[in-house]
């Protein structure tokens, strides 16, 4: 990767950017980055690896005048497992690529869905919208505080489709009760609280071993610092170290906090204070696994909250997020299916991924509670709210029914209007930003006083140099895209 792949010419952008969608019936030509997977031995023997990029692909595949045309994988056996599901599905085989590079130069493509480690994100985003794609990228749209920036830049500069992966934001009924909040349903809202109450079992200790066939772990390792290849560095367990991931909170639990931000009304906090360890485990994960997080937040006058926890092991629920085991089982089959792009319960992860679902039990409580003047309200991860009224806690509004995520970028991308999109890019990283001050909170022990105007932390070096990272060259973001 030289220096032309970042700056491509802003005429061979401005060529891109004048291809619009006129018509419905105009075919989008979607590639999909990063087939996904958290047990490389599992491939190949019986098991298809779970992984947010096997959902892009079944979703993005069943859309109407929308070809997935090309599948990417730094891991042949993953491409190949991604190129046979959609011509199982569409009878027409994409065109494969093992570096993602060669990918953006393909003039055939519309748009692209990045669904490699978070440490990749952001290049192959600020990439893509200089080779005049549009970009959908998972979440958390950044893997640091400089990155969450330089993405919105290029997204602008570019004036490219920038969608988060936060499908919850395309939620009928999230929307219905962020509207309904708006509109004073529970009073002044001034408290939102975050649950990303998972069930993670330890990952143990894997050894230095061989690359396994096939794969460019040079290529993988990216930007990051290069370590001697251990599996449980690689596919899935990679989130739990802070090279390549943001651990759980930016995991499962970037989705809770953006609903919690959203809801909140609110964009930067002043203070952020995070508390908490790798407790019961001895093995080798860097990342907390369990968090308590607080912002606070003051904007047009108003003084606010959002709390936030994270927690690996068997928990309880709060209002209607997470029932117990029971009562898990006993609603299981009740629940409508949801489309495809929706949130699922589990929605960074397949259910059987992390024993976080076991025939038919769910021990995880994931979604948001929000506190008013009048009430308060509980979003749970199915795409549903309730509302509870009053001194007496009256049943309120309540609405169960998701939304195509995808579908919702597909749109956009035809529209060409930005404010279409559920997730646009800056709301993606607004909600990021959270996540990384609370990460750096952790890290440097103490609570962060955030001044928004200068996007740093007052009067601390150590915090303020946790916002970037020293990039293995020649995998750079540059600080002008």
């Amino acid at each position: 990767m030289d220096r032309r792949h970042f700056l491509m010419g802003s005429a061979a952008a401005l060529t891109a950017a004048s291809s619009v969608f006129g018509s419905p019936n105009d075919t989008v030509r979607v590639a999909v980055i990063g087939v996904g997977g958290h047990d490389w031995t599992s491939v190949g023997k019986g098991k298809a690896a779970a992984g947010r990029g096997q959902d892009h692909l079944r979703g993005l595949s069943k859309l109407e005048n929308v070809e997935v045309a090309a599948v990417c994988d730094v891991d042949e056996s993953h491409l190949n497992y991604g190129l046979n599901l959609i011509e199982k599905a569409t009878n027409k085989k994409p065109k494969g690529y093992g570096d993602f590079r060669k990918l953006l130069e393909d003039k055939d493509i519309d748009a692209v869905s990045i669904a490699t480690p978070n440490h990749w994100h952001t290049p192959i985003a600020i990439m893509a919208c200089q080779a005049g794609k549009d970009v959908y990228v998972e979440k958390p749209c950044s893997h640091n505080m400089f990155e969450a920036r330089q993405i919105v830049a290029a997204a602008r500069k570019y004036d490219r489709m920038v969608q988060q992966g936060s499908q919850i934001r395309s939620s009928l009924a999230v929307q219905e009760a962020v509207q309904k909040m708006r509109e004073g349903l529970i009073g002044d809202v001034y408290l939102s609280r975050g649950l990303c109450f998972k069930w993670r079992d330890t990952i143990g200790r894997t050894p230095v071993s061989p690359v396994p066939p096939g794969v460019d772990y040079d290529l993988w390792t990216g930007p990051a610092p290069k370590h001697e290849f251990s599996l449980n560095r690689f596919h899935y367990n990679w989130h739990w170290f802070w090279d390549y991931g943001n651990g759980d909170l930016g995991n499962q639990g970037i989705h809770e906090m953006d609903v919690a931000r959203w809801g909140l009304g609110v964009k930067y906090p002043t203070k952020v204070s995070a508390i908490g360890g790798h407790f019961m485990f001895d093995d080798d994960q860097e990342t907390p696994n369990t968090l308590n997080c607080a912002f606070e937040f003051n904007e047009d006058g108003k003084h606010k909250m959002l709390e936030f926890e994270v927690r690996h092991w068997m928990s309880n629920g709060e209002a209607t997020v997470g029932p117990n085991v029971r009562a898990a089982s006993a609603t299981a089959a009740a629940r409508p299916p949801r489309p495809a792009g929706a949130a699922p319960a589990s929605s960074d992860d397949s259910a059987a991924e992390n024993g976080g679902a076991r025939r038919g039990f769910s021990s995880d409580s994931i979604g948001n509670i929000f506190y008013g003047s009048k009430g308060f309200l509980a979003v749970d991860s199915y795409s549903s709210y309730k509302s509870w009224l009053g001194k007496e806690q009256a049943p309120g509004p309540e609405r169960r029914e998701g939304g195509d995520h995808y579908l919702n970028f597909i749109e956009a991308v035809r529209s060409r209007k930005r404010d279409h999109l559920n997730a646009e890019i800056e709301e993606g990283a607004s909600s990021t930003i959270l996540v990384h001050l609370a990460n750096i909170s952790y890290r440097v022990g103490r609570t962060l006083h955030f001044d928004s105007k200068t996007m740093s932390v007052t009067g601390d070096a150590e915090a303020n140099k946790l916002f970037t990272k020293v990039y293995r060259k020649p995998f750079v973001v540059p600080e002008k895209v």
